[in-house]
């Protein structure tokens, strides 16, 4: 039987050491799932034009296509997070990776719409797993103090992989067609997903959490440390969350101290995603029918989406103010700036330039800050539920916000006021947080 001389809580080991490169590798291949996921699921909003032509259909019909991938995104998401409260981070979020990169490069080579539609559905399942994952993984190698900060940055890759998307296909669709453009947002991922295999580790904290063998979390805090004294150590975590623990992660996340902030979570980034998906897959075409230059449309897409990098600010400044009413001041004002687009198609390509530029930043930081919220929300025996349930019921106002837009321009709406109707779901953003902060406080 192991001997214990004292005991070391883990997270309090990552406060007090240095951000190591064992961590940085971790960040790095979280990073690079969060890209691929953006590029992945943005790349049918950036070919739909092209299959409007090359399979001779109409816009209508491309609306199964388009939420398909959202359709798994929000299946993928939903089943993952108490899967891998189970069985683990590491596990589910590797077979996601692969999943959604294999099934992108089958789908390069669909004939029609319904094998399309099938593929993309599959590809959806893996990028909804991955997302919640990688983010509760890399939350918990963080320090306290820069959680938010980290865990922003890294989720930063999701609108940066949707931005070069954009600027991808512009290039290569017209060189080499919309088929070398999938394929290539597959083999990528694919080629990542086969390194994780035998580079990412499992959650220390969560390793703890399930009393596994100590010599595994002490292997892992050396990686961190080599000069850390953990011999005979015993590990454990400590975390200040005021709710009744359970065997069963779902449990909690819809306990009575959990469910009130659950469900408010649940709004916040449903009505996000309406207005960022209404965006990606639908500004390439709207612009193309305010006859703009093909060309033009998936960069200023892919612009609106670049605007998530302002997302390590807001994680910066999470760490140090109140995260609740940081993310609703940005979220009211990306209401006033997405109210506006419309109104600056009129007003020359600069001031459209600056008004797409200007609400996507407000748009991206405020998503993409919402992980890092729910992660410092829910504590460990249930984080990865919690957050890959908010990501995954989320993901229905990706669909929303596809239908939506679908409907508004089918009632021949113009489009100002098409962006104005667009605006109203960040208002309600705004409000769920500004409640949650009533109820909860900063947590």
């Amino acid at each position: 039987m192991e001997r214990t001389e004292r005991t070391v809580n883990v997270q309090g080991f990552l406060n007090e050491n240095r951000f190591s490169v064992y961590q940085w590798m971790i960040f790095i291949i979280c990073l690079l799932i969060a890209f691929f996921d953006g590029m992945d699921t943005a790349a049918i909003g950036y070919i739909a034009p092209s299959l409007l032509d090359d399979w001779g259909i109409e816009k209508k019909e491309l609306a199964p296509v388009l939420s398909a991938a959202l359709f798994g995104l929000a299946i993928g998401a939903v089943t993952s997070g108490p899967i891998a409260d189970k069985i683990g981070r590491k596990v589910v979020l590797t077979v996601s990776v692969l999943l959604f990169a294999a099934m992108c490069t089958a789908s390069s080579f669909s004939q029609n719409l319904t094998q399309m539609t099938i593929l993309r559905f599959i590809t959806g399942l893996g990028l909804g797993a991955a997302m919640p994952n990688a983010v509760t993984l890399l939350a918990e190698y963080c320090p306290d103090h820069k959680r938010s900060l980290i865990v922003n940055t890294m989720y930063c890759g999701f609108p940066v992989g949707a931005a070069a998307g954009g600027f991808f296909a512009s290039w290569l669709i017209p060189e080499y067609g919309w088929r070398t453009t999938l394929l290539w947002c597959g083999l990528l991922p694919l080629a990542l997903g086969v390194l994780m295999i035998f580079l990412l580790p499992q959650s220390a904290t969560y390793l703890v959490v399930k009393k596994k063998p100590a010599e595994q979390v002490r292997k892992i805090l050396r990686r961190i440390n080599p000069h850390a004294d953990l011999d005979h150590a015993a590990f454990v975590v400590t975390e200040n969350k005021a709710a009744a623990k359970s065997d069963n992660p779902m449990a909690m996340v819809l306990g009575s101290h959990f469910r009130a902030g659950s469900i408010l979570l649940w709004i916040s980034y449903f009505s996000g995603l309406i207005i960022f998906y209404a965006m990606i897959n639908w500004m390439p075409v709207l612009f193309r029918e305010a006859n703009m230059p093909p060309e033009l449309g998936p960069r200023i897409s892919g612009l609106f989406a670049l605007g998530g990098l302002g997302a390590i600010a807001s994680g910066w400044l999470m760490d140090r103010f109140n995260g609740n009413k940081l993310i609703a001041f940005l979220s009211f004002l990306t209401a006033v700036s997405v109210a506006c687009i419309g109104w600056s198609l009129g007003q020359g390509l600069g001031m459209l330039i600056a008004v797409v530029l200007f609400a996507g930043v407000m748009q991206n930081t405020a998503q993409t800050s919402l992980p890092a919220l729910a992660a410092k929300f829910y504590p460990t025996e249930c984080r990865t539920t919690g957050v890959s349930w908010m990501l995954g019921i989320g993901r229905l106002g990706a669909i929303a916000g596809t239908f939506l837009t679908g409907q508004l321009l089918a009632w021949q709406l113009d489009y100002v006021t098409i962006f104005v109707i667009l605006a109203i779901p960040s208002l309600v953003l705004t409000a769920a947080l500004l409640l949650k902060q009533k109820l909860y406080g900063d947590s």
